[in-house]
């Protein structure tokens, strides 16, 4: 592109689709006049177009190209080489933040009354007397406030509000799930410590700085709605989540079949007599493990490249249970980690011990392990668990973590005083001989295991 052309910053990028293509947009935001899109790339297959755009938002979020590189290399390699070669492009583009493109016109229609010029102001320069957050010498704080309220007298709620000099909206304007305009009423209440009439059931506040440079801005320019995340949620985590029944239930009690060793037990040492993964003990990883990895995918989606934070963690799923050197994670990391717990199910679903081939499998199945006695309790009535054979080395849970993994290196990443022990080059870690345990290797796989088929691809 010539270089004369002014720059835009990339704001965020849409797809557009016919019954016959499919185009990837860049929505820009100008410095001088309003924002606009451009065309990005033109496909036929709608899937393309999606995936490119995510792809797209992951760089832009965190202005790294990097976390994206196999996801790119396999959508560009099913892809026509123009639209590819526009996408990698597009990328590099993402990943810097800025568009060199023609700045979009704002039509206005014209006043046919003179005497109101002096009144219109110039669209192009915003909001009257409202700079954009990187003309602001200072630092801007935002702050969102979160209130609900029970409303237990409708009657002195309303009397309150029309003390206050409050008028309820016409009667044609109001919908038949709030015909006397409570909404109304109880905003305009809020100031009030006691709002008349109710009972305050939550109050939190969420602030942030603004950062122009992390492509903040301020709500009045902002070309997306201004979202806030609060800390609640968290009640919710006690009830427990059954994942998706599958098209065929794996037969446990064919695949982990028991066996009664001729001694009866009575030969304290018979080699014969070992612990056996039960079918009852592999059904109920195997339903912890789909649970995470459903969990996990739905975190991950959610989260994108966000970090994840201290006041964030109350509201996932998953991620903030996994070690705290984890939480600046990407998306594809998040994807990746939920397919672990996948892994480690169809590994049970085969008949196989689910013996994790790295650290992230590792820390899947502790999980499992933690999860699994959980899903014994309030079963659904449909389901056949009782059916499986009983035996009495059922739900010994203990017996799965000792003998299910090489170690338990990796828990020690949630104690402070092993600080730094992630690091090979650490001499605890070298005095241990504990391995890579930073977030980079948590895939890499160990040398006395298979390797996973790299062309397995993800469930979600």
């Amino acid at each position: 592109m010539p270089s004369s052309l002014p720059v835009a910053q990339a704001i965020d990028f849409l797809c557009e689709h016919t019954s016959s293509k499919s185009r990837v947009m860049a929505l820009l935001a100008h410095d001088n006049g309003p924002s606009s899109l451009t065309a990005v790339l033109t496909c036929k297959d709608p899937d393309h177009a999606f995936e490119a755009v995510g792809i797209l938002r992951r760089v832009l979020a965190r202005r790294d190209a990097t976390n994206v590189e196999d996801e790119l290399k396999a959508l560009t390699a099913e892809m026509p080489d123009a639209p590819a070669g526009s996408l990698r492009q597009a990328v590099v583009q993402a990943a810097s933040g800025i568009w060199q493109t023609e700045p979009g016109t704002l039509f206005v229609v014209p006043d046919p009354d003179p005497s109101e010029d002096e009144a219109v102001s110039d669209v192009a320069s915003g909001p009257v007397g409202h700079p954009r957050l990187q003309d602001l010498p200072g630092k801007v704080v935002r702050i969102a406030h979160l209130h609900e309220f029970h409303v237990t007298d409708e009657d002195a709620l309303l009397r309150a509000a029309v003390d206050r000099g409050w008028e309820p909206l016409p009667a044609s304007e109001l919908g038949d799930d709030d015909p006397r305009d409570l909404i109304g009423a109880v905003m305009t209440l809020t100031e009030d410590p006691d709002v008349a009439g109710t009972q305050t059931l939550e109050e939190q506040s969420s602030a942030e700085l603004l950062r122009a440079e992390d492509g903040d801005e301020l709500a009045d320019w902002s070309a997306a709605p201004v979202v806030t995340r609060f800390t609640h949620g968290w009640r919710l985590r006690g009830q427990q989540t059954w994942p998706a029944a599958e098209e065929q239930t794996p037969n446990f009690a064919a695949l982990f079949a028991t066996r009664d060793c001729p001694c009866k037990g009575e030969d304290e040492e018979c080699e014969e007599c070992g612990w056996q993964l039960t079918p009852r003990t592999a059904d109920l990883l195997h339903t912890a493990l789909v649970a995470l990895a459903d969990q996990a995918y739905d975190d991950a989606q959610r989260l994108g490249d966000q970090f994840l934070s201290d006041a964030d963690s109350a509201t996932w799923e998953v991620f903030d249970r996994l070690p705290p050197l984890t939480w600046t994670a990407d998306h594809r990391w998040r994807r990746r980690m939920a397919r672990a717990f996948d892994d480690l199910a169809a590994d049970l679903a085969k008949g196989n011990w689910p013996n994790p081939t790295c650290t992230a499998e590792e820390m899947a199945l502790h999980l499992a392990i933690e999860d699994a006695p959980t899903y014994l309790e309030d079963r659904p009535a449909e389901d056949d668990h009782s059916s499986l054979p009983e035996h009495e080395d059922d739900y010994s849970w203990d017996s799965c973590s000792d003998l299910l993994f090489q170690d338990h290196d990796v828990l020690m990443l949630f104690h402070s005083k092993f600080t730094g022990i992630e690091d090979p080059d650490h001499p605890a870690n070298q005095f241990m001989g504990v391995g890579d345990l930073r977030e980079a290797a948590w895939f890499d796989a160990f040398d006395n295991r298979s390797i996973r088929d790299p062309r397995r691809g993800f469930r979600r």
